[in-house]
């Protein structure tokens, strides 16, 4: 960007924030809400019956839903095309992100690979090259498709590199299409395997690869209930109808993982019902029709094998340890009672990596990462010195690998690479992104607030220096808090063009997460989910009591379960926020589980039909549930897309209709449905833009910004 158009852009964005604007736009009052027609059916539940008037809106497929969405997004279209500003916030972002970004690099066989993405490509490149010679394109998935919605998934090479399979994704959705590929010509080898969902790809030796699938459901292949998922065998030269199930046709578990160890002896499975907790077994690939030894027979802790080396399994565990530690035991007697402690728990969460033959344990304190290498034996090496405070990604690699790469981030600083020595721990640089962007002119710290129980929650706060807290500041405050799932600094394009316009982006560690370890986690599920709604809460009302926002300006935002976060707060708190920003989320706790694999979120949740005691606790946040009539609720801008398996787009069809049928305010309460598109990974940038174009221009003008 030049110096003019910086100058004119800043000026712009002046003039958005803080100048009267004479224009005129459609009063909010006069939107005409699609009349979202009100079924009969009912459900009963421990004696309570309940309304589902919008059931209808679960056939994601009818063309009764596809007129439904056709005119809500024609709404929310008219909507913000009256927002003057909305195409110089599309134009922003797309000239920020337009950069190269690299990753890290990775050795299969002869070659070593990357990704890169020039800027504004849709989906990233998998490049390949050997020794100092110029790179070549090996994988590009923008030719997937015309439009880019079709995404590069898991990549898997045989220990020699000769062989690849790669896995595709269409529109967004879980499942997954598999290909075959000799490295060494490009060319596909066979039929392509179809039908495959939540799975890796695991080479054993060059004769064929486990996966994980589940048969394919009854009725929509995007919405309907899949619970069983089997490990199989494809042997290369053979149909996928042959394909061996290798674990879980027996055995009935929602989610089945397959991988080897790197020497490839040991076959690992992981079983599990829910996202937390699972079985652990493991079988002799080097004895023929061996059978399987359980390590752990039961789903009261979170276990994996890190690798074998001479008779000894060394594992990640949470059992009798909430934050992690490792451990070793002898692989013919392999139960927990038989463990040593290699890396103890400390007081810190662990999260283990390994490459060049060691142990790299990065732990987080308070959210922020610090690393220490061990070797083998337990021994600690060094602390490995990180370039600043924030996260790091990567330091994986193979044993015969010289050097390691990370990426390093915290909300100003771009994804830069590094190259560590593990000898003597000396990083260098290896990669800096040259972004259109000064990190110099933003600032961001840590603070922590009591939530209603009085548990301290930290909070990390950014926005652009010199901005002056008078509580008039556009504030988008972020969460998740569930699944065990820790919200790390990390760079984000569209965040720094909010903060270039004087905005400030603020993130909530809250419980349900897995910032401070199962501990954490747990105090934020099932009746306890209420404890990550009350800690969001605190942070808003902190932001607002210490004059960074006040609720005129204050718009709160989260995803899938972060959706539900969102859902539930606007509905128990519509007063505390201007805006409220629900994407793909959970919204209808009383049917989640009825859906795709939705009933492995128990653990997190329950369900509806567990007990009495949660069927009420449910019902009492479920934002479907909790729209109240003649309620001022927030303008809202819930968004979704039609291919979305993960968190159908049911749950906000759903959400939005009670909305504009009960709403008694007149902020807008809308709902963006992308098409073609999923629960977010693999989504092509060019949809990126223009969904957070749109996401902040209404954010902007629904906090009076003309």
């Amino acid at each position: 960007m030049n110096r003019l158009f910086k100058f004119s852009f800043a000026l712009m964005i002046l003039t958005l924030l803080h100048a009267c604007s004479s224009q005129k736009v459609t009063p909010v009052d006069t939107l005409n809400y699609p009349q979202t027609l009100k079924g009969s059916q009912t459900d009963t539940y421990f004696g309570v019956t309940v309304a589902d008037p919008y059931r209808w809106l679960e056939d994601d497929r009818s063309p009764e839903t596809e007129q439904w969405v056709k005119s809500q997004n024609e709404l929310t279209s008219g909507y913000l095309n009256q927002i003057p500003y909305r195409e110089t916030l599309k134009k922003r972002l797309a000239a920020l992100w337009n950069y190269e970004k690299i990753s890290a690099p990775f050795t299969k066989g002869k070659y070593t690979y990357f990704y890169k993405n020039d800027g504004l490509q849709n989906q990233s490149v998998l490049y390949r090259q050997m020794g100092d010679n110029t790179p070549e394109i090996f994988l590009n998935p923008n030719t997937f498709s015309v439009d880019g919605t079709t995404s590069l998934g898991n990549v898997s090479f045989t220990k020699d590199g000769s062989l690849l399979a790669y896995s595709i994704s269409e529109g967004g959705s879980d499942w997954r299409k598999v290909l075959i590929m000799n490295v060494e010509t490009k060319q596909i080898m066979e039929d392509t395997l179809v039908d495959v969902k939540f799975s890796g790809m695991a080479w054993r030796g060059n004769e064929g690869f486990y996966y994980s699938s589940y048969d394919k459901p009854q009725g929509s292949e995007l919405s309907a209930k899949t619970d069983q998922h089997k490990l199989y065998y494809h042997r290369l030269g053979t149909s996928q109808k042959e394909d061996q199930v290798v674990f879980g046709d027996q055995i009935k578990r929602r989610y089945v993982g397959g991988y080897l160890t790197d020497d490839q002896k040991y076959l690992v499975v992981s079983a599990a019902n829910s996202t937390s907790g699972n079985e652990l077994y493991i079988k002799d690939l080097s004895i023929p029709e061996s059978k399987f030894v359980t390590i752990l027979d039961n789903f009261d802790t979170d276990t994996d094998i890190l690798d074998h080396q001479d008779g000894k399994l060394f594992l990640v565990t949470n059992l009798n340890a909430p934050n992690i530690r490792i451990v070793t035991v002898n692989v013919n007697q392999p139960t927990p009672d038989q463990w040593k402690d290699l890396i103890p728990e400390t007081e810190n969460v662990l999260n283990i990596s390994t490459g060049s033959g060691y142990f790299f344990a990065e732990y987080m304190k308070d959210a922020i990462s610090q690393v220490k290498q061990y070797d083998y034996q337990g021994k600690l090496i060094r602390e490995v010195q990180l370039p600043g405070i924030g996260s790091i990604d990567g330091l994986g690699s193979e044993k015969e690998d010289e050097f390691l790469y990370y990426s390093f981030t915290n909300y100003i600083t771009p994804g830069t690479l590094y190259k560590l020595d593990p000898k003597t721990g000396s990083s260098l640089l290896y990669n800096t992104p040259k972004i259109d962007f000064n990190p110099n002119n933003f600032e961001t710290h840590q603070v922590f607030y009591n939530s209603k129980d009085g548990t301290r929650i930290p909070m990390i706060i950014t926005y652009k220096k010199g901005l002056e807290l008078n509580g008039k500041n556009p504030t988008i405050l972020y969460g998740y808090g569930g699944f065990n799932i820790s919200l790390t600094p990390s760079f984000s394009v569209p965040n720094i063009v909010w903060m270039e316009q004087g905005g400030i982006y603020a993130v909530a560690n809250l419980r349900g997460g897995g910032e401070y370890g199962k501990k954490w986690h747990d105090a934020g599920t099932q009746l306890q989910k209420q404890n990550v709604f009350d800690d969001f809460i605190a942070a808003g009302e902190y932001l607002i009591q210490n004059k960074y926002t006040s609720s005129d300006y204050l718009a709160i935002r989260g995803g899938s379960n972060g959706g539900l976060l969102v859902g539930a707060v606007m509905t128990q708190r519509p007063d505390l926020m201007r805006v409220a920003l629900p994407a793909v989320g959970v919204l209808d706790m009383l049917r989640y589980h009825t859906f795709t694999a939705g009933a492995g979120w128990a653990y997190d949740y329950g369900t509806s039909e567990q007990s009495k005691e949660m069927f009420e606790y449910l019902k009492t946040y479920s934002p479907v549930h909790n729209v109240k009539a003649g309620i001022n609720y927030p303008a809202t801008l819930v968004t979704t897309a039609d291919h979305d398996d993960r968190v159908v787009p049911a749950h906000s069809f759903k959400f939005i209709s009670e909305l504009q049928a009960k709403d008694g305010g007149k902020n807008p309460v809308l709902i963006r449905i992308e098409t073609n598109a999923g629960h977010g990974a693999g989504t092509p940038i060019s949809k990126s833009i223009e969904q957070y174009a749109d996401i902040f221009a209404f954010t902007l003008w629904n906090m009076g910004v003309r």
